[in-house]
């Protein structure tokens, strides 16, 4: 009988590869390019969920905080491979983007509801943690949420997920939450200052260099930073009287699990099964590994298990949710460098920066134009990305059909979320990514498929 062929990634220009461990020096150097890379969008979830919700600077300071440590613990977890625990590859966990729009809409929902900032945090830490065994259990039904879940539906989540946080985008880009209460809002210096932060991002992203390419968010931040110094838009009175460490507190705002909210965060979770699936996916090409067979697919179980079992931790400590990060695997094409041991250096200097106060409180100075200036950009690439997976088996009329209907359907509700406020569950249906996805999914389930039309790969639909 013949021997299956089992896919690997082809990767000849690896100095190192997955098994490999790189000299100390060599190994520190890929870590901090691998962190270059991650330590914006790592935070900045923190930073927006903590301006929109109006959170004080020392909670919003924990969860930057937190959201470092769980990453460092993360990381270590998927690069060892405890049993079943764990990709075994370079696979870098960091904040899910996918959750801070719908963490931001639950959170203004309960403080219109009367409830402080910490029964809040309590009760969004909850639901997160509660969801995170979602994505523990589904690393065993992977092949058959792929049939429920197609491309399709997950394009559309991920163009509203875009979508819903280019509102939050914009506001930063004038000044943030703060502005729009003191009349400042888009005042010249608002908007030149945050201008300023795009186009600095946007030349980066124009260069050849991939190592530039990648720090081109990164730089024009420090960028806008530095000019906000000078125009004396830097608070640094937040960051008097700290404690030398800040010590991880389980459950540090208490727990509480609210059935309704759940339902939303349930949708998104289940979004994050398949952008792990996908980032693991890739890790595995271009780290010169199979990418089909049995072995491959232990990698992925213990890869999304241990998403699963990371967001379990993160939530517990007072983080955000977390997943595996794409960004790593032009970083690894970049260097040559696969080698999984460089993660655990990874993980040792996150969990050493999360454990400082001082880190995670500095952050919380970054004035809002210059979170808005790269946001707008980094925000509109989500909506992008649903796009390209849409694209990714081609589209023909029946999935135009579903994604327009459903995406008509949750931006609507993003403009009038008080059309659906008659029905049970409301709340299901006036967040926007879950009314995008809840309509992508029913209708993926109920319309027929013909198998005779035609399939496009352009954007030259046929409709």
């Amino acid at each position: 009988m013949a021997t299956p062929v089992r896919k690997t990634g082809d990767m000849p220009d690896l100095v190192y590869r997955l098994e490999d461990k790189p000299p100390f020096v060599n190994a520190l150097l890929s870590a901090v390019t691998h962190l270059l890379a991650i330590f914006v969008p790592m935070i900045t979830p923190a930073l927006i969920v903590g301006g929109a919700l109006k959170l004080p600077a020392e909670m919003t300071a924990y969860l930057v905080s937190m959201a470092m440590v769980a990453s460092g613990i993360g990381t270590y977890l998927q690069v060892n491979r405890f049993g079943p625990v764990g990709s075994g590859m370079l696979s870098i966990q960091s904040v899910n983007f996918s959750f801070v729009g719908v963490m931001i809409a639950l959170g203004a929902g309960m403080k219109e509801q009367g409830m402080d900032e910490h029964a809040m945090l309590s009760a969004l830490m909850g639901i997160g943690f509660v969801g995170a065994f979602l994505v523990a259990g589904s690393a065993w039904l992977l092949p058959y949420l792929k049939k429920v879940i197609t491309p399709t539906v997950s394009g559309v989540v991920v163009m509203m997920i875009g979508l819903s946080l280019i509102g939050v985008a914009i506001t930063e880009f004038g000044g943030g939450f703060a502005a729009l209460g003191n009349g400042s809002f888009g005042s010249w210096q608002n908007i030149g200052l945050a201008a300023f932060v795009l186009a600095v991002v946007l030349f980066f992203n124009t260069l050849k260099n991939p190592l530039l390419r990648m720090s081109g968010i990164a730089v024009g931040m420090v960028s806008g930073y530095v000019v906000a110094l000078f125009l004396g838009m830097v608070d640094f009175s937040v960051l008097e009287n700290l404690p030398v460490m800040t010590m991880p507190v389980p459950f540090k705002y208490g727990f509480d699990f609210q059935f309704v909210p759940f339902l939303v965060a349930g949708l998104v979770y289940l979004l994050s099964i398949f952008e792990a699936v996908g980032d693991l996916t890739a890790t595995a090409m271009v780290s010169g590994e199979p990418y089909e067979g049995d072995e491959f697919q232990k990698r992925l179980r213990g890869g999304v298990f241990a998403d699963g079992l990371v967001s379990v931790i993160a939530t517990a400590l007072g983080s955000l949710p977390l997943t595996t990060f794409a960004q790593n695997n032009g970083v690894i094409q970049m260097t040559g460098v696969a080698s999984r041991h460089v993660g655990k250096y990874i993980a040792v200097i996150l969990v050493l920066l999360g454990l400082f106060p001082v880190v995670g409180r500095a952050f919380t100075t970054i004035p809002s134009p210059v979170l808005g200036g790269a946001m707008v950009l980094m925000f509109g690439m989500i909506t992008v990305a649903g796009v390209r997976i849409m694209m990714t088996n081609g589209i023909n009329r029946r999935e135009t059909i579903i994604a327009a209907t459903a995406i008509g359907l949750g931006l609507g509700v993003s403009f009038k979320p008080e059309v659906f406020a008659l029905l049970p569950l409301k709340e299901l249906f006036q967040n926007p990514i879950c009314m995008g996805g809840v309509a992508a999914l029913v209708m993926n389930l109920i319309m027929p498929a013909d198998h005779s039309e035609k399939v496009y790969l352009s954007d030259d639909l046929d409709i």
